[in-house]
C-alpha cells in the first residue's frame, strides 16, 4: 500500500493538513474494496481527486473510469446519458445508445454533483447500487452491469433530504464511507503552498518570471476567506502572473484582485425571509384591522348603552376602563373630544327622530350607521399604517433599513410607503 506522501506527490496534491492527510488515507483503505464512496466539500476543494485516486488504486484500474458532472445534464436527457435508450423511444432516439453504466462495466463511474440528481433518476441509481440492475430508457429488458460508483456533492445532504430533494435511502447507500474535504480556509499552512506552486506553474507556462509576495501580502493570502477555494486561488495567481508586471506583489496590489467581501472576520449574514415582503405586509394590516374591529365593537357597545340610559354619568363611570382603553386618558383634548362625542349623541351616528329611551334603530338608521363606520374604518387603517411607519422611524432616527425590519416588511416597500404618504 502506497503512504500518503506518495500518492500526493503522484496526483500532484499540494498541502499538509491533518484532515487532508486524513482524507486521502480513508481513499487509500477503500480503494481495494467495491464499497461505494461519498465525497463531500464545498466546491472548489479539489474533491475530483479522491475518485481517481480511488480507481488507481483498485483491481479495476485497468477498466474504464468515467467521470459524469450531474449537474451539467439536462434532466429530460439525464436517464438516457446514464443508463442509455432504445431506439425510437423519444424524439430524436434514431438509434440505439449504451450508457454509462453499460460502458463503464468493470470500471468506476465518478458521479460529480450526485445532490442534482432528479427524483426519477435517483430512484434507477438506487437499483443499481442495491442489485446491479438497470433499464434503458424505452426497454423493458434488465441489464446487468459490475461498476463501482464513486459519488461527490458540495451540497448540504440533510437538508436536502428534509426538504425531499435526495432520497434518504440513496443516501445511505452512497455514503457507505464518507470522504471530506476541508475547504481552503481551514487549511491556513497550505494556502501559500498551494499559491507558490501555481505561480510556478504559470511562469512556466508563459514563460516569464515567478511572482513572488510580500510578508504583508502572504498576511493578507491567509486572511482571505476563499469562497471559490483552491479555484479561486489559482485563478488569483494565474490573474497576477498575467497582468502584473512588477513580478514583485505587494498587499495593496493583491487586494486589487481579492473580493471586498473575503476576509476571515466576523460577519452579520442576513436570513431570507420564509414569504414574501407582500405576505408580511398584508398580515400587519390585517392585525390592525382586527385591532380596528376590536375598537368599533367597544364603541358600539358605548353607543348602546348611551342609547339605552340616556345617562352620561352612568355610563363614563360603569365602563370606565373601556372608555380609558378608546380614548385614553393622558390628553386633555382627548378626553374633551370624547365628552363632546357623548353629549352630542349625533356625532356616533344616534339618529335624531329617535329618543333615548328607545331600545332599537329602524333600517335605515342602521344602514347609515354602517356606511359611516365602514367610512371611518377606511380612514383608521390609512391612519394607522402611516402612524405605525411615523413612530417607527423616529424611533430609529430616520434610519429605513433599521425601521423596515422592524415593521416586516421591505426597505424598498418602506420606501414607496414614505414617498406616498410624502413623509
Amino acid at each position: 500500500m502506497e503512504s500518503v506522501q506518495a500518492i500526493k506527490q503522484r496526483f500532484g496534491i499540494i498541502g499538509n493538513t491533518p484532515s487532508l492527510n486524513r482524507a486521502i488515507e480513508k481513499a487509500i483503505q477503500v480503494a481495494p474494496t467495491d464499497i461505494s464512496v461519498l465525497v463531500t466539500g464545498e466546491s472548489g476543494v479539489g474533491k475530483e481527486s479522491i475518485p481517481k485516486i480511488i480507481h488507481q488504486l483498485s483491481h479495476r484500474k485497468h477498466n474504464k473510469y468515467i467521470a459524469v458532472n450531474c449537474g451539467a445534464i439536462p434532466e429530460g436527457t439525464i436517464d438516457s446519458e446514464l443508463f442509455g435508450h432504445e431506439k425510437g423511444s423519444f424524439t430524436g432516439a434514431t438509434q440505439t445508445r449504451e450508457g454509462y453504466f453499460e460502458v463503464a462495466d468493470g470500471g468506476t463511474i465518478f458521479l460529480d454533483e450526485v445532490g442534482e440528481l432528479p427524483l426519477t433518476t435517483q430512484v434507477r441509481l438506487l437499483r443499481v447500487l442495491e442489485n446491479g440492475e438497470f433499464l434503458k430508457v424505452g426497454s423493458s429488458k434488465v441489464q446487468k452491469t459490475n461498476v463501482r460508483i464513486v459519488a461527490a456533492t458540495n451540497v448540504n445532504m440533510f437538508e436536502a433530504i428534509q426538504k425531499e430533494k435526495f432520497r434518504e435511502d440513496l443516501f445511505y447507500r452512497l455514503s457507505t464511507v464518507d470522504i471530506h474535504l476541508p475547504p481552503l480556509r481551514e487549511r491556513q499552512d497550505d494556502i501559500h503552498l498551494l499559491f507558490r506552486k501555481f505561480a510556478s506553474d504559470f511562469a512556466l507556462k508563459y514563460k516569464m518570471p515567478t511572482v513572488k509576495l510580500t510578508d504583508n501580502a502572504v498576511q493578507v493570502l491567509l486572511k482571505h476567506r476563499w469562497g471559490g477555494n483552491i479555484r479561486q486561488l489559482r485563478n488569483i495567481a494565474e490573474q497576477l502572473s498575467v497582468l502584473e508586471q512588477d513580478r514583485t506583489i505587494t498587499a495593496e496590489t493583491l487586494r486589487s484582485y481579492l473580493p471586498t467581501s473575503g476576509t476571515n472576520l466576523p460577519a452579520v449574514i442576513k436570513t431570507s425571509k420564509s414569504e414574501s415582503d407582500f405576505s408580511t405586509e398584508r398580515e400587519i394590516l390585517y392585525k390592525v384591522l382586527f385591532d380596528m374591529k376590536s375598537d368599533l365593537n367597544d364603541l358600539k357597545k358605548l353607543t348602546l348603552e348611551l342609547m339605552k340610559t340616556g345617562n352620561i354619568k352612568d355610563v363614563e363611570k360603569n365602563n370606565e376602563s373601556l372608555i380609558q382603553k378608546i380614548y385614553g386618558n393622558n390628553n386633555e383634548e382627548e378626553d374633551t373630544d370624547y365628552e363632546e362625542s357623548i353629549e352630542n349623541p349625533e356625532v356616533i351616528a344616534i339618529p335624531e327622530h329617535r329618543s333615548n329611551d328607545d331600545d332599537s334603530i329602524g333600517i335605515q338608521d342602521k344602514y347609515h350607521f354602517a356606511e359611516e363606520i365602514e367610512e371611518e374604518e377606511t380612514l383608521s387603517l390609512h391612519d394607522k399604517e402611516l402612524e405605525l411607519i411615523k413612530k417607527s422611524l423616529e424611533r430609529h432616527n430616520g434610519k429605513r433599513k433599521l425601521a423596515a425590519a422592524e415593521l416586516g416588511i421591505s426597505e424598498r416597500t418602506l420606501y414607496r410607503k414614505i414617498k406616498q404618504y410624502d413623509l
